[in-house]
């Protein structure tokens, strides 16, 4: 007699703390439709766990040590244009959302929400469906069109965030007091602030850098 169950969906799970890989590994336990294929814990690991185990769906932190989630998302899915990855972070910004979507993510899954969507977020990418939260979609139609910062942009905000003044930037980063003001000329224009705390503020909550 030929059994009629479906085969499990294998699931590779990358996070730097193992706290929360044993979390995720007890919840997969418990679905009769899922089961834990292997488990790593940087991004290189992740791409070596995927070329040996070859799982059905992938869940990935973004923010690791060594080699970050988005780097390792970006090298699986230009060797398998067919794998099927959610990335996990603590952070909704519709900007870290897009990066990781148009690196070809099917799902963005917030840590606080692991309990409710994890299993669904799954599911979903198992099927070739995309999963985002209602809040990080909201946040994404909201700054649709707007123009992102440059990268010597985003620099100047991380050195802002550390402390530094215009002129320590300046000196950082070879370039003259005015091109520093310049620059965050444009970076207040684009996040629609007029002052530096407000601007990082607004950079970490889009999720444009992380501390």
């Amino acid at each position: 007699m030929t059994s009629s169950a479906q085969p499990r969906i294998r699931v590779l799970v990358v996070d730097d703390h193992p706290m929360m890989r044993d979390g995720i590994a007890s919840t997969l336990r418990a679905q009769p439709d899922m089961e834990l294929a292997g488990e790593a814990g940087d991004g290189h690991e992740a791409i070596e766990q995927f070329n040996r185990l070859r799982p059905d769906v992938v869940l990935l932190d973004l923010n690791m040590p060594e080699m970050n989630g988005l780097d390792a998302l970006k090298v699986i899915r230009e060797r398998f244009a067919d794998a099927r990855i959610v990335v996990l972070t603590t952070y909704n910004g519709d900007v870290l959302a897009n990066r990781a979507l148009k690196a070809g993510a099917l799902g963005y899954l917030l840590k606080s929400s692991l309990r409710t969507d994890m299993v669904g977020a799954i599911r979903a990418a198992h099927q070739g469906k995309r999963y985002v939260p209602a809040d990080v979609a909201v946040a994404i139609a909201k700054h649709l069109g707007t123009e992102d910062l440059s990268p010597r942009e985003v620099e100047i905000l991380r050195h802002i965030a550390a402390g530094l003044s215009n002129k320590e930037i300046a000196n950082e980063l070879g370039v003259s007091d005015e091109t520093v003001k310049t620059h965050l000329k444009s970076v207040f224009s684009k996040l629609h602030v007029s002052d530096r705390s407000h601007a990082i503020a607004t950079a970490l909550e889009r999720g444009i850098f992380q501390l």
